[in-house]
């Protein structure tokens, strides 16, 4: 079946890979930074050494054959063994010195920088910077996409390996002008008859938005967002109540914790990275300094 399998380069089947992800070769073209040109280009080298249709163009974009299907679980273990030699060359040795990459949910960042955390840090690791990757979903560290995750709920990725260091706590709020006109929630009960503020696109699947479904399916929606920062600048607009986590929100004087913590939404913080880079000298001394300073740490994650 497949005639040159010597001549299979990596190059050839991140393309393919990478059409398959994202189904366009547009798409495929942004993720990897190339015109689309060179991934048309890479992919028909690629099916004439195969000798075979890997994908087949539709209306809506690309498809995978039947052989595709097929082959892309190997290429994406390739892909993974590729990151992980990437991932090993580039902490090869002891030196403390290089950039950490975190990845944090975007309201945790205001918090971590206003504190002494990184400072104190920095001091004892000059050569070593901090550098946030911010985002409301899950980055893949297995493809390095970042170096360390500080993440809410328990860890549903087995490969990752790290240690709860916090508890992430929700209530349900609203703001001083909504209350005043619409009155409040006294009871979980009483969210249904009042106006909310719904989770949206990346959140849909969030526990927060899966528990609001629940207890106020019939609830008027009076603006929905995809992203935590998103609901919390909804609510405080006066549109409606949601549930928020108590480190953000109660930072904001105008908002007013309506319903308390609900036990459901409780989950942990927990610090995680991928393995290969667990032991490597530059993610085990933030590891480490973590963990000493978490009278520091659990204020900013737990308000």
């Amino acid at each position: 079946m497949l005639h040159n399998v010597r001549m299979f380069d990596w190059n050839g089947l991140r393309y393919f890979l990478a059409v398959a992800r994202h189904g366009s070769t547009l798409a495929a073209a942004r993720a990897l930074g190339v015109n689309q040109s060179t991934v048309h280009r890479r992919l028909m080298e690629l099916e004439r050494k195969v000798g075979h249709a890997l994908v087949r163009r539709h209306p809506t974009g690309y498809r995978l054959t039947e052989l595709g299907e097929a082959l892309r679980p190997a290429i994406e273990r390739v892909d993974e063994a590729v990151a992980g030699v990437e991932r090993q060359v580039r902490d090869h040795g002891n030196e403390l010195v290089g950039t950490i990459r975190l990845t944090c949910p975007e309201p945790l960042v205001s918090r971590i920088t206003s504190s002494p955390l990184l400072d104190l840090f920095h001091e004892r690791h000059p050569r070593l910077r901090v550098e946030f990757v911010m985002s409301d979903g899950y980055l893949d560290l297995s493809k390095g996409e970042a170096d360390i995750a500080l993440r809410s709920g328990e860890p549903a990725d087995e490969n990752l390996v790290g240690r709860k260091i916090g508890d992430s706590i929700w209530a349900v709020y609203a703001s001083q002008s909504y209350i005043q006109h619409n009155g409040r929630p006294h009871r979980v009960e009483d969210i249904a008859d009042h106006s909310i503020v719904g989770f949206d696109g990346m959140l849909v699947n969030h526990r927060a938005a899966k528990w609001f479904a629940s207890v106020a399916p019939n609830a008027k929606v009076a603006a929905r967002n995809n992203s935590v920062l998103g609901v919390l600048m909804a609510v405080k607009s006066g549109v409606g109540v949601a549930p928020l986590p108590t480190t953000i929100a109660d930072m904001h004087d105008d908002l007013v914790q309506v319903l308390p913590p609900v036990r459901e939404l409780t989950r942990g913080w927990y610090l995680l990275t991928h393995p290969d880079l667990r032991t490597t000298p530059r993610i085990r001394a933030f590891f480490d300094f973590v963990v000493e300073k978490l009278d520091l740490v659990r204020p900013i994650l737990m308000g």
